[in-house]
C-alpha cells in the first residue's frame, strides 16, 4: 500500500487567532487549542485510525506543535523534526497581513515572500524533504506542524508550485490526509475540523 501522510495543525494560539504571522516564536497554546489537541488525538484513536498502530511520527519541535502532539496521544512515538518548523517570516514576525499590506499594498506572502527570512526556494525544498520522506518507505507518517509549512506540503505532495498552497486554507487543530488514487498523489481530505464538533 502506498504511504499517506497526516497532517495536524497545531492547536489555537493567541497569534493564530489575531491572524499574526508566527513562525519562530515559540507561542504557547491557548485552552482552546488544548482542548482541540485532546479532541483530535481522540478522533485518532477511534475508528478507522485505531490509534494509527505503525504510523511514523514526526513534530515540529516548537512548542505549539510538540503539545498539540502530545496532548493527541503521540508524544512518546514522535521524533522532533526542524524540517517541519514554520517558515521563518524574518522582518514580518508577529505582524498580521493587513498590517503588511498598509507598506506592500496586494501583498501575497506565496507570491512575494518576506524579507529577512526563508525564501520561497527555501521553503520548497524544506517541503520537498518531508515529501521525500513521507514516501520514502511502506508505513503512513503522521506529522504535527503549522499552517504555512502544512500547506506548503499539501502543494508539494502534488506536484505543484509552492503558490497552489493560497489557495488551500488550513485552521488551526485541522486534519488533512494526502495519499494517492490511481497512483498519482492526491488529496483524501483537507482541513477537516470534524473533531471538533464533538
Amino acid at each position: 500500500m502506498a504511504p499517506r501522510m497526516l497532517l495536524a495543525r497545531h492547536g489555537q494560539t493567541a497569534w493564530s487567532l489575531s491572524g499574526k504571522h508566527t513562525g519562530r516564536t515559540d507561542v504557547p497554546l491557548l485552552d482552546e487549542g488544548r482542548q482541540g489537541a485532546k479532541l483530535l488525538g481522540e478522533r485518532l484513536h477511534r475508528p478507522p485510525y485505531d490509534g494509527l498502530p505503525g504510523v511514523e511520527v514526526r513534530t515540529s519541535p516548537l512548542s505549539r506543535a510538540r503539545e498539540t502532539c502530545e496532548l493527541a496521544g503521540f508524544g512518546e512515538r514522535a521524533q522532533p523534526w526542524d524540517t517541519l518548523m514554520e517558515w521563518h517570516y524574518g522582518a514580518y514576525e508577529g505582524l498580521t497581513p493587513e498590517e503588511i499590506r498598509a507598506d506592500r499594498p496586494g501583498w501575497l506572502i506565496w507570491r512575494d515572500g518576506v524579507p529577512e527570512g526563508e525564501t520561497l526556494a527555501e521553503v520548497t525544498a524544506r517541503a520537498d524533504e518531508v515529501v521525500a520522506w513521507a514516501r520514502s518507505a511502506d508505513r503512513d507518517v503522521l506529522v504535527f506542524a503549522h499552517g504555512h509549512i502544512l500547506r506548503s506540503l499539501g502543494a508539494r505532495w502534488l506536484g505543484l508550485p509552492l503558490d497552489f498552497a493560497a489557495r488551500i486554507r488550513l485552521n488551526p487543530t485541522s486534519l488533512s490526509v494526502l495519499g494517492w488514487a490511481y497512483g498519482e498523489p492526491a488529496v483524501e481530505s483537507w482541513n477537516d475540523l470534524g473533531h471538533l464538533a464533538g
